[in-house]
This record gives structure tokens, sequence and C-alpha cells, in this order.
């Protein structure tokens, strides 16, 4: 049996966009793909295939429906496991059982203060540049855009001191892993912290998130809550890690925007949203599974394709973006929202305007503080994570003037994220 490409390894990394071409050239807006060694999946690369599967009621996000999966031809040690393996999450939920699980986390959400939230981030971004402006030179994935999603989570989450140190030292011990199993022991501490978490708010709750998840959770058990946070945890801390980096990267090294945003014509929305259509931090996810063989039609050519029930379908957001059928051009898309990559139907994500509010401050406080702020390499050099999960840099190198500091701030532990292609998506 012929290997279908791979969505792995140091050449899709380098140049993903070249594996969705070939792809495309195969004819259909589905194709077979390997995700990791002996792990095969049905990639959806077309637009509006996407948007039908992500709407179709004929897919579930059970995971147990996985065929292969379940007759044991996956290998039990394969990194793309711990977050493809069943849990009792809304992640894995359909139907009722979805909107019970979430339900109260959109309650917990939407209580978010905008304003509150600007200032929590702001706060964060301050401190953290305050740790390295005197050096004149960041790597920026480790030293800003890393820390500052779990800070501010930390913030919303009300945690007292030493929960926050505990939950960021479990977090980071999980993404650094370079096996699965330390990998799990690290989700085993984030379980563990946030369990204690969850009992604090019961006997003191407040006006923060674990505190309305609460309120809104009568029908919802204390390990699906723990769930639900370790997918909230999760989804806000990685995507936003490769999409401040990211959008970071594009203003410092693309003359579009870099005129752009000294000139006015262009904002770091603009560049944040072209980044959710050229590199979407969940750039293949989505996992979905019919329920039973189910066919669909390429809108282009009328050709039927059928997909097999119990097979992973893993949707492209970052090929479905490109898709040549859409009628956007590239240089049009900055301010046009209709890509995937906060992904569609009952499991888009239910955060979306505070992700906006994070990336835009973290950014607009970065470039206020450090206005000269360039790239340290040329933007070639950089060097994109490998996996087929998450599209984010592993590192960004910056050097600008180094600006004294009176009191000196504890450096934080590097947030390196190149283990974490596993980690719960942004849906839910």
């Amino acid at each position: 049996m012929t290997t279908p490409p791979r969505l792995y390894g140091p050449e899709f990394a380098a140049d993903p966009e070249a594996t969705y071409d070939a792809l495309r050239a195969r004819g259909g807006p589905v194709q077979p793909v390997e995700l990791a060694p002996g792990v095969r999946a049905l990639l959806v690369i077309g637009y509006h295939a996407a948007l039908e599967i992500l709407r179709s009621p004929y897919f579930s996000k059970d995971a147990r429906r996985w065929k292969a999966l379940g007759e044991g031809r996956v290998p039990a040690d394969s990194p793309v496991l711990p977050i493809m393996g069943w849990r009792r999450s809304l992640w894995f939920a359909d139907g009722q059982e979805h909107l019970r699980l979430r339900t109260p986390v959109e309650h917990a959400l939407r209580g978010i203060n905008p304003t509150l939230l600007r200032a929590c981030v702001e706060r964060s971004a301050n401190e953290l540049i305050d740790r390295f402006r005197e050096h004149g030179r960041a790597d920026l994935v480790a030293q800003y855009a890393g820390p500052i999603p779990l800070m501010v989570l930390a913030q919303l989450f009300g945690c007292p001191d030493h929960l926050r140190d505990a939950i960021a030292s479990a977090f980071h011990a999980m993404v650094n892993a370079a096996e699965p199993e330390a990998a799990r022991r690290g989700l085993a501490d984030l379980v563990r912290c946030l369990s204690e978490l969850i009992e604090i708010k019961r006997r003191e709750p407040g006006d923060d998130v674990i505190s309305r998840l609460l309120r809104h959770s009568a029908g919802v058990s204390h390990e699906e809550l723990v769930d639900q946070l370790v997918v909230i945890t999760g989804a806000g801390q990685v995507p936003h890690i490769a999409w401040i980096s990211t959008a970071t990267m594009m203003l410092l090294s693309d003359d579009r925007f870099g005129s752009g945003v000294t000139g006015g014509s262009l904002t770091v929305l603009d560049a944040l949203n072209e980044v959710l259509w050229l590199n979407p931090p969940h750039s293949n996810y989505s996992f979905v599974y019919a329920i039973q063989d189910y066919p669909l039609r390429d809108r282009a050519t009328g050709k039927q394709f059928v997909i097999p029930a119990g097979e992973p379908v893993v949707i492209s957001h970052a090929a479905a973006n490109l898709d040549p059928g859409l009628p956007t051009t590239r240089d049009q898309r900055a301010a046009n929202s209709a890509h995937l990559a906060f992904s569609a139907g009952p499991h888009a994500c239910p955060a979306q305007d505070a992700s906006w509010i994070i990336g835009e401050v973290a950014i607009d406080v970065l470039l206020d503080r450090l206005p000269d702020m360039e790239l340290a390499v040329p933007a070639g050099e950089l060097r994109w994570r490998p996996g087929p999960f998450i599209r984010g840099l592993t590192a960004l190198p910056v050097r600008f003037s180094p600006v004294p500091v009176m009191h000196r701030v504890p450096a934080p532990a590097p947030v390196m994220v190149e283990a974490a292609s596993w980690w719960p998506s942004a849906q839910a």
C-alpha cells in the first residue's frame, strides 16, 4: 500500500503549502494523508467541503468511532493519541451532550469584561517586557508570546498566587515534554491544580471564569468540570502563542504591514486576521468521524467522494482557507473574516472575542514599548514547529535599543511548544 503524503517532518514544517498544492493536484476536496507514522486520515482541503462537514449532523466528534484505533492498528505510543483519543470533554461530545457541556463554558466566557481583559493583558505584557528590555534582544516566543496567555488566564480564573505558579509549572512541564508519558504526568499535575482551584471557588466564589462556570454547571460533574477547564487552558495557551508570534513576525518582515502600521493604513488587527487566513494556528484540526458512509460531492466538478464511517476526517483550516476556488485574493484577505481558523458549526470556538483582544493588546503594547524592534535574523531563516496540528514559530529572535530598568524582575521559565502539537483545540 502506498504511503500517502505526510503531515509531519521538517519538509512539511518548512513548506506545508507545497503539500496542500500536491494534494489539490490529485483532484477532489478530500485526500488521504498520514498524520504520524502508522496513523492515516482523510484531510479536507476544500473550503466548501470543510463547511459542509463541520455543519453536518452526519459527522461525530466522538473518537470512540475511530475504527483503526479500536482494532489496535494505531501505534500505542503515537504522538497524536493524546489529542485524538477520546476524553470526557465538550470537544468530543455531540448533540445534547455537547450542549450540556458547552453551555456553562459559554456563560463563563461571556462574562469576561472586555475593558478589564484589556487591562489584564496590558499588565501582563508590561511585566514581561520589563524582564528583557534592558538586554536589547529577546526570543518573543519563549519570553513573550509563550508566557502571556497563561498569565492572562490565571487572572481570568481568579487564581491565588500559589496555584497560579503551580498551574504554570504543570503546563510548562507538559508542553516541554519530549515523551508522551512525561506530557501525561504534566497533564495530571494540571488536573490536580484545577481540581483544587474549583474547590476554592466553591467555597469563595467571585467574578471570574471559574465561579461563573460553577454557577451554570448544575448538571456537570466535578470530573467533567476539570476536563472543560483543561480544554479552556490549552485552547487559551498554545494557539495564542502561535498567533501572537506569527503576526508579530509578519509586522516586522512584511513591507505592507511594516509601513502600514507606522503610516496608519494597516492595523495590528489586519495582521492578526491575515495570519488566520495564511497561517492559522490550528492548521489541521477538527477531527470528526462519519456516522455512516457519507457521499461528498465536489462543487467544482460534480464528482462524488465517499467518506467511510470510522475513518478520521481532519479539516485542514490552512488548506481550505487557500482554496483556489474562493473569490478572494491573498491581498484581499487581511480585511475578510470568512476564514475557518476558529472552525465552524456547533463546535466553533466560543472565545473568539476574548482571543482577538488578547492578540491585539499583546502586540500593541510590544510595538509601543519597543518601537525600533526588528528581526534579529532574516525572516527566511525562522523555523516552524513540526507536526500536523499547530502552525507556529519555534522561536522569534528580535533586537531593539536596550532600555535600563530600575528593578529587575525574575525571568520566567522559557515556554517552548514544539512538543505541544497534540494540545486541545480552541474548538469546543
